[in-house]
């Protein structure tokens, strides 16, 4: 395990300032800081206030996860940064953070593809990923359909949403019944004391000459919408935890169907499903009857892995230290429409990291930077 390499992630696309510690496939620290108490009075995510209380907690995160993992700043081996796809304002922090504490320490620094962490992550739980490895992402800002032949450097779309993501969908109907934000894990709770059969909610893009792979939800979202509006005119009672088993029901059954489809297709024998909508329980369910029956092997990280975080990112980032692949410069810049079919931003040259900390095939830094002391960055 000591000859593993030791990386720190840091996750910043959205609404958590996530902070991570990994060694080789170990997780020895997962620090978040989350601002979405701050968005609740709005509804949804405001960028600009994600920005700032990113900025406000980066320090006190980075300084939390070296405590927890028993480890000095001086120790890493690399250290790796959510560079895209996401908020653009909130991506920039991160990016700023990791390029300075990388700079100072004179380690390698590595830009990541955030959908490809998300696959990355189940490596910290259940072990190496196979190759090819089948993946479902879900969550406020995606739903994607992925093969990772390798998932440092060859990562191929299948299928993605067409309009609203899952995520999105259950936080937009969680706002039509007056549910709160964010809107996921009330509709899951509440949808155990509901019947998922009780409303015949469509399900999008599933008929035979539809795209196989890709997902669409608006429609779901406005038949919901307007089924619920329907009883509130005519002035009945809205059963809100049959409309929320109806419509995670939908999702689900859309979600699962496609998956395993695509599995089979390409004669995959597993499925790994991430991002933040793999915590909820029906999915979970639906998945697990629906790949036994398909035998195929089932991956899902616990729930906290799912939702962004550090950990996920320093687990990508461990894997391009462990294989060898090319640091990012240092004029690596926040992408917020980075594409999945690049995992990292590697750098121009073969040592990337502007010459500064190239690793060798473990990630150990051999160069040092002088003109910022590394005494002020919790060495």
């Amino acid at each position: 395990m000591a000859d593993e390499p030791l990386v720190l992630g840091i996750e910043t696309s959205c609404d958590e300032t996530g902070v991570g510690i990994v060694r080789g496939h170990t997780l020895l620290a997962d620090a978040i800081a989350s601002s979405v108490d701050e968005h609740a009075r709005f509804g949804g995510v405001v960028p600009e206030v994600a920005s700032r209380a990113h900025l406000e907690a980066m320090v006190p995160t980075i300084e939390r996860a070296l405590k927890e993992a028993g480890v000095a700043a001086s120790d890493l081996d690399g250290i790796a940064v959510t560079s895209g796809p996401g908020l653009a304002g909130a991506l920039l922090v991160g990016v700023s953070a990791a390029k300075a504490y990388a700079y100072a320490l004179g380690k390698p620094l590595y830009g990541v593809n955030h959908l490809a962490s998300h696959i990355c992550v189940d490596q910290l739980e259940h072990g190496p990923l196979p190759e090819p490895t089948m993946a479902l992402l879900v969550s406020g800002g995606h739903s994607s359909l992925l093969l990772a032949p390798d998932i440092t450097s060859d990562v191929r779309p299948m299928g993605a949403t067409i309009d609203d993501a899952a995520g999105e969908a259950f936080d937009k109907i969680a706002r039509v019944l007056q549910l709160g934000f964010p809107g996921g894990p009330v509709i899951d709770r509440l949808a155990r004391e509901g019947d998922p059969k009780a409303i015949a909610f469509p399900r999008g893009l599933t008929g035979p000459r539809d795209a196989p792979y890709d997902f669409s939800f608006s429609g779901l979202k406005t038949s919901v919408a307007r089924w619920i509006e329907a009883k509130r005119k005519a002035g009945e009672d809205v059963p809100v935890r049959d409309v929320a088993a109806s419509f995670q029901e939908a999702v689900v059954d859309v979600l699962t169907r496609k998956a395993v489809r695509a599995c089979k297709d390409e004669g995959v024998d597993h499925l790994m499903i991430g991002g933040g909508v793999a915590a909820n329980s029906r999915l979970r369910a639906l998945a697990a009857e629906r790949c036994e029956r398909a035998g195929i092997r089932l991956r899902v990280p616990r729930p906290g892995l799912c939702t962004d975080n550090g950990a996920m990112v320093a687990a990508l980032g461990a894997e391009m230290v462990k294989r060898n692949r090319a640091p990012s410069d240092w004029d690596l810049s926040a992408d917020s429409s980075l594409p999945v079919t690049e995992p990292h931003v590697p750098g121009r040259g073969h040592g990337g990291g502007g010459g500064v900390g190239h690793a060798d095939g473990h990630g150990h830094s051999h160069d040092h930077v002088h003109e910022i002391s590394k005494d002020n960055l919790y060495s």
